[in-house]
């Protein structure tokens, strides 16, 4: 069986970028207890992503390269924020390099990275953390399998074999 839409994907890989002096620098990976599990073919993952498993079979390994202007974009020069300081009058001010959770007006979640605590706010870069980076994915098909149709409705995948446990 291959990768197609509404099929939930799970799969192993390894995340590389490359720094300034071309060097491989290691990011993040999966592994069997804990592979990437999604459904395939409704934006959850970098259209480009789901591009290059496109049709993959079980046990299929690949490698691949996505540009920052197919990945995360290019990074923002604009996109830094100046959060004043009550908001963290509960939590105490984060370190420089702490990872804020926050949500826009619309609900939307997202994290932005300190870069600067000063007397008068916290500076925020609100760029994703992989903006501005070439992404090399290794990728190996552990299952692929058609969504059911609560998972269709939901919209996500629930788990390898469908049957995510809910607490």
């Amino acid at each position: 069986m291959t990768i197609e839409n509404n099929h939930v994907v799970a799969l192993n890989y390894t995340l590389h970028t490359i720094d300034e002096n071309g060097e491989k620098v290691f990011v993040e990976q999966s592994n069997a207890e804990q592979p990437l599990t999604f459904l395939y073919g409704v934006g959850m993952m970098i259209p480009k992503f789901e591009d290059e498993i496109n049709g993959m079979a079980i046990g299929d390994k690949k490698s691949f390269v996505i540009t920052p202007e197919e990945g995360y974009g290019e990074i923002d020069p604009n996109a830094i924020a100046q959060l004043p300081l009550d908001m963290f009058s509960e939590s105490g001010l984060p370190p420089v390099g702490a990872m804020l959770p926050l949500t826009d007006d619309q609900g939307n979640q997202f994290r932005a990275v300190v870069v600067e605590v000063n007397d008068n706010a916290v500076v925020a870069d609100l760029n994703h953390p992989m903006a501005g980076k070439t992404l090399n994915f290794d990728v190996e098909i552990l299952t692929t399998r058609p969504a059911t149709e609560e998972e269709l409705s939901h919209g996500h995948a629930h788990g390898i074999d469908g049957n995510e446990t809910h607490e």
